[in-house]
């Protein structure tokens, strides 16, 4: 079961957006054992779409396109599936009723033409209610292969997605089960785990496929199999998986769930009632935006310093001046001070604290560049330690990310 996804617009083309659409898109259909097999971006010009249309079909059993649905000219694809089809556009007043509400409900002023045009749609397409928006989905057949055209609008597209297209799927094509799962590592490179585990990797089934992702400080091994039975298949990856322990125990960090690492964090502590906070130097309140990104993050996340100046430590975090003497601001030492003070200053049950010297100069410390401490204090507990990260500013500044997020995983023992 494969399929395609299409984006529309000029504006992905040139740069000027990120398709984050066809992330969303692949990772929902594969939930479900649907593999998407191509994605591919074309312009807002109907020989464009009708081109991209009839290519699929030679491939995949399911198109999905994004974009092109909006009120202005340059939005063609309800035409251009009509060209496609040989179908014609017709008014639809359930369409026309559900968009006048939303201006009555949200914008308090009249709809014009543009807006009454939204509720003009192909006359042989299943529609696919947009709550969100006047751009409603399209759901329409051609021999073998289905085609749906989603709105460009990425929360419109996500909710179409979930609560129409997704279940109309399950229902409408026989799908094989897609299992994953993923090993969390840190401190070799994909190079060096590869020839580690070449043999255990050689004898892997032909059913299930191992993927390497390497991520600036960590590496994360991907095992995907497909089949039936959904037992079957997570209880060969446990069993492929728990061969591996004796290979890079060492350097084994844990599984990753559908949760990114911020999302596990938060969903750990808002279980237990606590709260965390952080005291952020050398990454500028990274970490802090990736804690509270997780919706409901307020329940656990107290808050953010960021004293980037060293005096800043002193006056607003509250370090004590004679620790940053006596051993530099770029040391174990401040980094735990910090992690203490924000701690308290937050009022929150662990502090997570970074500083270091991301370069390209070395700032208010000797330390080298690339030189990074990371702390994580709780009520129980405390660690820290320093690392050398390199001279890349930017590979410097996200593998401290990536590492004190991992570090306080590991502190949290989850």
């Amino acid at each position: 079961m494969h399929a395609e996804i299409i984006t529309i617009g000029d504006e992905i083309l040139i740069g000027q957006i990120v398709d984050s659409n066809s992330a969303f898109l692949a990772k929902e259909l594969n939930k479900i054992g649907i593999e998407v097999s191509q994605i591919k971006s074309i312009s807002d010009k109907e020989d464009a779409i009708l081109d991209a249309m009839k290519d699929a079909q030679k491939r995949v059993s399911l198109v999905v396109l994004t974009g092109g649905l909006g009120p202005t000219k340059d939005d063609i694809t309800k035409s251009s599936f009509c060209s496609f089809f040989n179908d014609k556009l017709v008014h639809n007043q359930e369409v026309l009723d559900h968009i006048e509400a939303l201006f009555a409900q949200y914008l308090n002023v009249p709809i014009n033409d543009l807006n009454r045009a939204q509720a003009m749609v192909p006359s042989n397409a299943t529609l696919l209610e947009n709550r969100f928006g006047t751009a409603v989905g399209m759901w329409m057949e051609n021999d073998d292969t289905v085609y749906v055209s989603l709105p460009g609008v990425p929360y419109e597209m996500k909710h179409i997605t979930n609560n129409e297209l997704i279940p109309k799927l399950k229902t409408h094509f026989k799908r094989p089960v897609i299992v994953h799962k993923t090993m969390m590592t840190y401190g070799w490179g994909e190079s060096q785990i590869a020839e580690v585990i070449h043999d255990w990797e050689s004898n892997l089934p032909e059913h299930i496929k191992l993927a390497y992702l390497p991520n600036l400080g960590r590496v994360r091994l991907r095992l995907t199999a497909r089949g039936e039975d959904e037992t079957v298949l997570t209880d060969q990856l446990d069993r492929l998986f728990a061969a591996l322990d004796p290979l890079i125990g060492e350097i084994i960090t844990g599984f990753e769930s559908e949760l990114p690492i911020q999302a596990q964090i938060g969903d750990f502590l808002q279980k237990r009632g606590q709260s965390i906070a952080t005291a952020e130097s050398c990454t500028g309140g990274r970490i802090a935006a990736l804690l509270s990104s997780t919706p409901g993050a307020s329940a656990y996340f107290h808050g953010s310093v960021v004293p980037y100046k060293t005096d800043r430590k002193l006056d607003v975090l509250g370090v004590p001046k004679a620790i940053i003497e006596k051993h530099s601001v770029v040391s174990d030492e401040v980094a735990l001070s910090m992690a203490k003070r924000v701690r308290e200053v937050m009022k929150s049950d662990y502090g997570i604290a970074v500083t270091g010297n991301a370069g390209p100069t070395k700032g208010d410390s000797d330390a080298a560049v690339g030189t990074v401490c990371i702390a994580i204090v709780g009520p129980d507990n405390e660690e820290v330690e320093t690392f050398a990260f390199g001279e890349n500013r930017e590979k410097t500044l996200q593998k401290t990310v990536n590492k004190a997020l991992e570090i306080t995983r590991k502190v949290l023992a989850f």
